[in-house]
């Protein structure tokens, strides 16, 4: 038995997304999964804390390499561009999970308690680049809320990439944050009261 833990869990991670989709999540134990991918369930264990834990490995390799990219983007750089910058750097190690992604989301679609360990996971994302646009000076609030609108544009462009996979990545997350910036341009000269005036004439 492989005594290297990257491929053992590659396996695990493997093994454990086929019998999910054949079966369904509750009706698959440790043991089979431990089985599939030729490893024991202690191996299991020292991997992955559950049954659940196991779908989520590209978790932390994704926070690791946001926050490493927000701590590297250039400093006169605003808050949400800062999150394009982190972004696009985290676009390889996306692209190289792309085989694990689909059918993990129809995994987590099809079960409950996936959904709602999917949606912690997104909460402590959220929080880790608030803090770490706060280690760049950003104001609090102001790095809750980019951190929050950054996050909707990642599961925006995520859910696209899913049906298009044909289309570029870097290039999706780049439009993406163009049409966000697009729909926040600025009115124009007068207040919300004279653009009312100008519909109501027209």
């Amino acid at each position: 038995m492989p005594r290297d833990g990257g491929p053992a869990r590659l396996r695990l991670r493997q093994a454990a997304l086929d019998l999910y989709e054949q079966r369904g999540f509750d009706q698959v134990t440790i043991a089979e999964i431990a089985a599939r991918a030729d490893v024991t369930e202690r191996t299991f264990y020292r991997h992955f804390a559950d049954k659940r834990e196991v779908l989520f490995e590209g978790e932390t390799a994704l926070r690791e390499t946001l926050v490493t990219g927000v701590a590297g983007a250039p400093r006169n750089l605003a808050p949400l561009p800062t999150l394009l910058w982190a972004y696009r750097s985290a676009v390889p190690l996306l692209k190289g999970n792309r085989r694990f992604s689909e059918p993990l989301q129809r995994v987590i679609a099809a079960t409950p308690a996936l959904r709602e360990r999917q949606q912690a996971k997104t909460a402590i994302l959220t929080e880790t680049l608030t803090t770490a646009l706060q280690d760049r000076g950003t104001p609090e609030p102001t790095a809750a809320l980019t951190a929050r609108v950054g996050m909707a544009i990642f599961s925006h462009v995520a859910a696209i990439w899913l049906l298009h996979p044909h289309k570029d990545l870097d290039r999706l997350v780049s439009d993406t944050f163009e049409d966000l910036q697009a729909l926040t341009a600025p009115l124009g000269v007068g207040g919300p009261e004279e653009h009312a005036d100008v519909a109501v004439q027209g």
